[in-house]
């Protein structure tokens, strides 16, 4: 049986450079903690928890906390958020994704011109929520995730429009979207923001998928990127399973196996697409 994984799997710059950035934080010896999960992996959550690491998830009592560092996970929070921490007795350090950070000086600059902000994406995921949160005046960007809330926008403050995306949003969703906003008559400048490592690991999945008997998925169930991924997959192989490690492997899929394609979100370590690779050669 020929199993082929996907060369793009795992971990993007983004969130190897938000890990790296707390393991290097611990080796400092000082009080460390994130504000929120670092990324959305239960097993390095686990192992930095393990090391000292601290979660918060709010600003109430920060001040009461013992003095220490406060990394910003890799999903960015808003300008608040960020203000309100550089303002406390903590060191701050940002750990903030690159390509997210250029949304919010996107969002930060368009809404400041007037222009109202729609961004495309799941509306209860981090990083939307941090982009939000960098628009200025009193004009509240518009969060759009489905067809009927494209057709239904309106806006009431400016006709001219600014459209940004999560970073890991489906590059095809999005463009059925932007579509159909650009038929509600508004004076619309899209900027594509979807991360290309992101455009190219749902490529590179949904070829494979389609040249396969069975797809496996592995990432957090958290993880929006990697639900993402199923998303594309299911819809080419319908033997598509959804895994965060080998255990989750339903060892008996019911069909007939010659080739078995892996992928992987963003956020997940390499260690555990090696471990889900192995016990398919193995046991399947």
């Amino acid at each position: 049986m020929e199993v082929v994984v996907a060369g793009s799997a795992g971990f993007c710059f983004g969130v190897q450079k938000a890990v790296d950035t707390v393991y290097s934080e611990v080796e400092k010896g000082r009080k460390i903690y994130t504000f929120g999960p670092i990324i959305h992996n239960d097993f390095v959550v686990s192992d930095l928890e393990k090391k000292g690491v601290i979660i918060i998830d709010d600003l109430d009592g920060i001040d009461d906390l013992e003095k220490g560092v406060v990394i910003i996970r890799s999903h960015g929070v808003s300008k608040h958020t960020q203000e309100m921490l550089e303002r406390s007795h903590h060191t701050v350090v940002d750990a903030t994704c690159p390509f997210v950070k250029k949304i919010h000086r996107i969002v930060e600059k368009d809404s400041a011109d007037g222009r109202h902000i729609v961004v495309i994406g799941s509306r209860n995921h981090p990083e939307v929520a941090g982009i939000i949160g960098w628009t200025v005046g009193n004009d509240p960007a518009t969060v759009i995730e489905t067809e009927e809330e494209a057709a239904a926008f309106r806006s009431l403050k400016s006709d001219d429009i600014t459209v940004v995306s999560q970073t890991t949003f489906r590059r095809g969703k999005f463009k059925e979207l932007v579509e159909i906003l650009r038929k509600t008559g508004y004076n619309i400048n899209v900027v594509d923001t979807i991360c290309n490592a992101t455009a190219t690991r749902q490529e590179e999945a949904q070829k494979i998928a389609s040249e396969v008997d069975m797809m496996i998925v592995i990432g957090d169930s958290k993880s929006s990127n990697t639900q993402k991924l199923y998303e594309i997959c299911s819809r080419v192989c319908n033997c598509t399973q959804y895994v965060q490690t080998k255990d989750d492997l339903k060892k008996d899929p019911g069909i007939s196996l010659s080739r078995v394609g892996i992928t992987a979100g963003a956020s997940t370590p390499k260690n555990i697409i090696q471990e889900v690779q192995n016990y398919v050669r193995i046991n399947f």
